[in-house]
């Protein structure tokens, strides 16, 4: 059966509610609340779930992985839609659930990747996604690290270098047992800069 979208009306009126004291407060103690949650769930659940359980069985492995990395993530939906109060608005070919996907999303923002959370959630697959990322995300402290653990794909953008690594990465997820939502940016990063060359008239 398939399924009709309507397309959405743009609304004029003001999008953004002004930032009080409050919401500053608020904003301050998600983002607390969710890094100090992120060092404990990278220091001290992953390595048990990566290291330990990959021993006896790397589908078990990825979905206990997945399990944890899906309880972090939840938070992100509940402080974004329920304490933020921010209305997320879905359209178009709907995503069939706990199916293995390929999503390719634009890059206007630095936080998009994020709302693929919400999307995942609902679809039951949270915890399973992996994203394409440049190679340089993956040195960051902490948090690179969880990168290498949640086995997200670094790419150095130049395809006779990536082509053998897109290759052997995604050659380790053939079992259709293993859950996957590969996420890729074609756009790479939310800030592009072009070269402009001006000439002078004549």
């Amino acid at each position: 059966m398939e399924e009709v979208c309507t397309p959405l009306k743009s609304d004029s009126r003001l999008k953004h509610r002004p930032l009080t004291p409050l919401r500053l407060l608020r904003g301050v103690i998600c983002l607390v609340v969710f890094l100090s949650t992120a060092f404990i769930c990278i220091v001290y659940l992953s390595p048990l779930a990566v290291v330990g359980l990959r021993l006896i069985s790397i589908r078990y492995s990825r979905k206990a992985v997945s399990f944890f990395f899906g309880l972090w993530l939840s938070m992100w939906p509940f402080l974004f839609e329920k304490i933020n109060r921010t209305k997320v608005v879905f359209s178009g070919d709907s995503i069939p659930m706990r199916e293995r996907v390929l999503l390719i999303a634009n890059h206007r923002t630095e936080v998009d990747w994020m709302y693929l959370w919400d999307l995942a959630l609902r679809k039951g697959r949270l915890g399973c996604i992996k994203y394409i990322l440049k190679s340089s995300l993956m040195k960051l402290p902490i948090f690179g690290w969880g990168f290498h653990l949640l086995e997200f794909i670094a790419v150095e953008r130049k395809w006779e270098i990536d082509e053998k690594i897109l290759q052997q990465n995604l050659s380790t997820f053939q079992d259709p047992k293993d859950p996957l939502w590969l996420s890729l940016f074609p756009e790479g990063t939310d800030y592009t800069y072009y070269p402009i060359s001006l000439s002078p008239q004549i």
